[in-house]
């Protein structure tokens, strides 16, 4: 047999669960109950793929402590995850026993709030305990006390090795109800698989920056789709030109994804621009339209996207600066 034992704790010293845990885990080892113990106070990024882990046991313990309110959230998190990513099927075959102790009030309520969870997910009932302690010194000392608690681990072994029976809830109709919304149908392996993936912060960081980069990709699309690439950005350009003396250089923006480079070619401080080829530019640029609309657009500068590293610049340098003299967009930077 195996029992697993999941802490939503803070893991402080004179947590009363703790004690309450020790014991349990006592009375199991003598019973030759394998213990694992899960201090998800110590496991922040990996919350959501612990559900995994109630997939080789038999019976598990959902303890936690009442500080100031409720269940505290790193078993909240766990029990979302259970419910996003458990294997249901396995969670059904498990007998789950609740602890809640409590050094403020409210550890009844925190009780019946794991075992609605509990009824909720699918899982079996094991008889639990709650209490509340304000003086822990007495509280250990207590010989009374240390037997309830004895009594409760035995009694949570034998309910797992008899398979003891439970009559049908009415919080199973709630699974069944919330069950037919989800959209996503996961297998078990599926949604273990998922589960690693959704408490990898650097997965998850690539993901939202891969989703943010395809939505900008999609919306020029949609922004640009009647619009005619040869004519793309010219007039903008046009009418924000405005040379002082004698300007005379030559420059080429290659867009990605664009056929045709944007020419942009400055003689006597008179601007020429279109797309096509030039030979020998004073100045080439590579760069990604949405960078070249936020240049545009004035929340950049050409001397920012390069300094930046979002836009390459081969050729004059002094001649790459002298662009944001002669457009002159509404900038908001100093």
């Amino acid at each position: 047999m195996k029992i697993n034992i999941y802490y939503g704790g803070r893991g402080i010293l004179d947590d009363p669960t703790l004690y309450v845990l020790n014991q349990f885990e006592t009375v199991l080892n003598e019973l030759n109950v394998r213990v694992e113990r899960f201090n998800l106070h110590e496991m922040k990024s990996k919350i959501t793929s612990l559900p995994a882990s109630i997939n080789d046991a038999d019976g598990i313990v959902l303890a936690t402590t009442v500080e100031w309110f409720g269940l505290g959230g790193y078993m909240a998190q766990f029990l979302d995850a259970c419910w996003f990513y458990g294997n249901k099927e396995k969670i059904a075959t498990t007998y789950m026993c609740p602890i809640v102790m409590s050094t403020t009030s409210g550890e009844r309520e925190a009780k019946i709030n794991l075992a609605i969870a509990r009824e909720i997910l699918g899982g079996l009932p094991c008889s639990g305990l709650c209490g509340y302690v304000d003086d822990m010194v007495s509280f250990e000392l207590n010989k009374d006390y240390q037997t309830i608690i004895e009594k409760k681990a035995e009694n949570m072994y034998r309910t797992i090795s008899q398979k003891t029976p439970s009559l049908p809830a009415s919080n199973q109709a709630v699974k069944r109800q919330v069950d037919a919304t989800t959209k996503i149908a996961l297998t078990p392996q599926e949604a273990e698989q998922l589960s690693k993936y959704a408490s990898d912060d650097a997965y998850v960081a690539q993901q939202k920056e891969d989703i943010q980069e395809l939505t900008s990709y999609f919306k020029q699309k949609l922004d640009h789709k009647d619009v005619d690439e040869n004519t793309l950005y010219l007039e903008d350009l046009k009418s924000h030109f405005d040379p002082h003396g004698s300007v005379n250089a030559s420059y080429k923006f290659m867009i990605k994804e664009r056929k045709k480079s944007l020419i942009m070619a400055i003689k006597d401080s008179e601007l020429n621009c279109y797309y096509g080829n030039l030979d020998s530019p004073d100045v080439l640029c590579k760069l990604d339209p949405d960078i070249l609309e936020q240049i545009i657009g004035g929340r950049i500068t050409f001397q920012r996207a390069f300094m930046s590293g979002q836009m390459q610049v081969k050729g004059d340098f002094r001649l790459l600066r002298m662009l944001d003299q002669v457009f002159i967009f509404d900038n908001g930077e100093e």
